[in-house]
C-alpha cells in the first residue's frame, strides 16, 4: 500500500520571504481579486489558521464602521484568545471589501 504523502514534503513549510509576499499581493491587485487579497493580508497580519480567519465577523475587526488597528479572536484549535495588529494596507482592503459587499457587524467577513 502506498502512502498518501510518498515523495511529498511533509511538516512545517518555509516561511514566506518578503519579496514573495509582495509578489502575491501585486498579482492579486492586478487581477482585482479583492477577497483573496483581504484574506491573504489578514493571514499575514494575524498568522491565524484559515479556519480562524473564515470565522471572523465584521464586528470582530471593526467598531462604529471603522476597521480597528488591533483585533482579538479566539483560536478554534486552542480556544485561546489571540490579539493581532491590522496593518494600514489591510485596513484599506478590508474597508473596500466590507463597503463593496454591504456587510454589517453581524456578517462574516468572508462568504465561505
Amino acid at each position: 500500500m502506498d502512502s498518501w504523502n510518498k515523495g511529498k514534503r511533509v511538516g512545517q513549510k518555509k516561511a514566506f520571504k518578503l519579496e514573495d509576499i509582495w509578489r502575491i499581493r501585486i498579482r492579486l491587485e492586478i487581477e482585482k481579486k479583492l477577497e483573496q487579497l483581504v484574506l491573504f493580508n489578514l493571514a499575514i497580519d494575524s498568522k491565524l489558521r484559515s479556519c480562524d480567519l473564515l470565522n471572523l465577523k465584521v464586528r470582530d475587526i471593526s467598531s462604529s464602521g471603522l476597521i480597528q488597528t488591533r483585533a482579538v479572536t479566539e483560536q478554534q484549535k486552542t480556544r485561546r484568545e489571540v490579539q493581532f495588529e491590522i496593518t494600514p494596507r489591510t485596513v484599506q482592503c478590508l474597508t473596500h471589501w466590507i463597503h463593496d459587499n454591504n456587510l454589517v457587524p453581524a456578517d462574516f467577513v468572508f462568504f465561505s
